[in-house]
């Protein structure tokens, strides 16, 4: 009966949304909307099993404990080449629908990209007060210079007066993706701050607290859950991507008209290293309405388009790795340990040797990776289309990228498997080979990726090896040996590409591009690897994954 009444209201949400959509929305947004209220009515249905969680964590009587993990939505689905007919086979939005609170605030478009189709919310209702005034004062230092919670090593006492808040009736996507990033701050300030303290005056980051209590655990699983999200800090879904807010509404998302929602420390370093990446992901749009035309025709085998399509790709990401290049000003490399702490995950850091345990949700310890870039989609797009994602070698190094492919959004997830799958059957690769001046856009293609790694490698090492010793990255990889894991593809490809071009049939200005861009790849990749040992033999445990 249960799951007959919870099928009924999926079938009813899905009548509704559709009957109040705006009259123009396109084919593809109501595809998109479909889609989405699909894939909710699969979650209800997992949820509705014997053998799952109650959807409202409150429910369990006080004093006990699930014993189980939280089961997070599972969210793959065989009929997506169907689902719309302006972009084969994924439903992609051409109208981020801003008005529209039933759909989920991540849904890839060609508009808002990997950003959300609105902007964030940027403050609390007034029925959630304590929860906006505790994060209020939580930063190190607040907006008037005076010292913040965090600073006063006084936050963990604070969260001990914070309502245990019921979100089992919210339904609003707007406001299920403000809570989720609102409680995801508050559980990563919570459960770090002592490793904060000490870092400040040690240099060492000792253990974190490994008790969530029920006042932010419950609440927290039970907005993850609705959001099909992990209870921990996500890029896309809480640190990055939903924590910017717009200085003049009337203008765009650039430097200088955007401003923090959320920080930990205060500081205008961490301003301008969130908001960098706001910056950059503002081309995603772009980035993906390019994607689909370069699969598209190579699927067709019309070289023209394909040409375009990937010389399109290039110049977006050109785009991007500019406005990249820009947090070398914005965010000054000393000042990043300042508030690196509070993006540290729980798994695979020796500050949780035995995870965290969500009071009043399981007593099992749960383990999560913490914030990080690596977590952006624009880049795995750009694996996948370009087919680096099947080059990538089989090792746990790898093993932790295709696990980070897992944190964030779950319709971007699932773009990304359809763009690894649609390359693959569509021969991308092979395709662009097949014609020296195609191979050569192609080659151009893959070094924009390479320097993406590049200088994400080069941040890593000036911002935070320089600094300290600590063998592991926020993630929670191995900080010396995880990201030249890719590079070192990327630069191979380059060269195993490159070598296949007949340089007789270029253009003349690609028969340039090729020279200039193969015998980069090879210095490069002769760096790559004599870095890489040399640091390894300065930073320990970098095997550990």
């Amino acid at each position: 009966m249960m799951r007959q009444t919870l099928r009924l209201q999926a079938a009813a949400s899905l009548k509704t949304t559709l009957k109040h959509a705006p009259a123009k929305t396109s084919t593809t947004a109501l595809a998109a909307i479909s889609h989405s209220l699909r894939l909710q009515a699969q979650a209800i249905r997992e949820y509705s099993t014997p053998s799952a969680p109650s959807a409202s964590p409150t429910s369990t009587p006080a004093g006990t404990s699930n014993n189980s993990q939280p089961k997070y939505r599972q969210f793959h689905t065989s009929d997506i080449q169907n689902q719309a007919r302006e972009v084969p086979g994924f439903p992609i939005l051409d109208d981020p629908l801003v008005q529209n609170h039933s759909i989920p605030s991540f849904m890839v478009g060609t508009q808002n990209g990997f950003l959300p189709r609105q902007d964030p919310m940027d403050v609390l209702p007034k029925e959630y007060e304590a929860l906006e005034e505790l994060l209020q004062k939580m930063p190190l230092t607040l907006k008037d210079g005076s010292k913040g919670l965090l600073a006063l090593g006084q936050f963990g006492e604070a969260c001990k007066s914070l309502p245990q808040y019921d979100l089992s009736n919210v339904e609003d996507s707007e406001l299920l993706s403000a809570l989720y990033r609102d409680y995801t701050f508050v559980a990563s300030a919570y459960l770090l701050e002592p490793c904060d303290i000490l870092y400040r005056k040690t240099g060492d980051y000792g253990l974190g607290r490994s008790v969530l209590p029920k006042n932010i655990a419950v609440p927290l699983v039970q907005v993850a859950e609705k959001i099909g999200a992990k209870p921990f800090m996500e890029y896309a879904l809480s640190y990055a991507l939903y924590n910017y807010r717009r200085i003049d509404k009337s203008k765009g998302l650039v430097w200088g008209n955007l401003e923090l929602i959320r920080p930990f420390s205060g500081d205008p370093s961490e301003l301008g290293f969130i908001i960098s990446h706001v910056t950059m992901v503002s081309h995603s749009g772009e980035l993906v309405k390019n994607t689909m035309k370069t699969l598209e025709a190579a699927g067709k085998h019309n070289r023209q388009a394909f040409n375009e399509g990937l010389a399109k790709v290039v110049s977006t990401y050109e785009k991007i790795n500019q406005e990249m290049d820009t947090m070398w000003q914005r965010s000054l490399p000393a000042d990043y340990l300042k508030f690196r702490t509070f993006i540290m995950g729980t798994k695979n850091q020796p500050m949780f040797p035995k995870g965290v345990i969500y009071e009043g949700v399981s007593d099992e310890p749960m383990f999560h990776r913490g914030e990080s870039g690596a977590n952006d989609s624009m880049v795995p797009m750009g694996d996948n289309l370009l087919q680096l994602t099947e080059s990538m070698p089989s090792n746990p190094l790898t093993a932790v990228l295709k696990d980070f492919r897992t944190y964030r959004p779950h319709n971007h997830a699932e773009f990304l498997e359809f763009v690894e799958e649609k390359a693959r059957q569509n021969q991308v690769r092979n395709f662009a080979e097949q014609d020296p001046n195609s191979a050569a856009i192609f080659l151009a293609a893959v070094d924009q990726i390479r320097n993406f790694r590049n200088r994400h490698w080069s941040f890593t090492k000036e911002y935070i090896i320089k600094y300290t010793k600590h063998p592991v990255a926020t993630g929670g990889s191995p900080i010396v040996t995880w990201l030249p894991n890719q590079l070192a593809t990327v630069l191979r490809t380059m060269q195993e590409v490159g070598a296949k071009i007949d340089e007789r049939a270029l253009l003349p200005e690609n028969k340039a591009l090729v020279d200039v861009l193969t015998k980069r790849a090879d210095a490069q990749a002769r760096i790559l690897e004599r870095e890489v040992a040399q640091l390894r033999t300065e930073i320990r445990d970098q095997d550990k994954v």
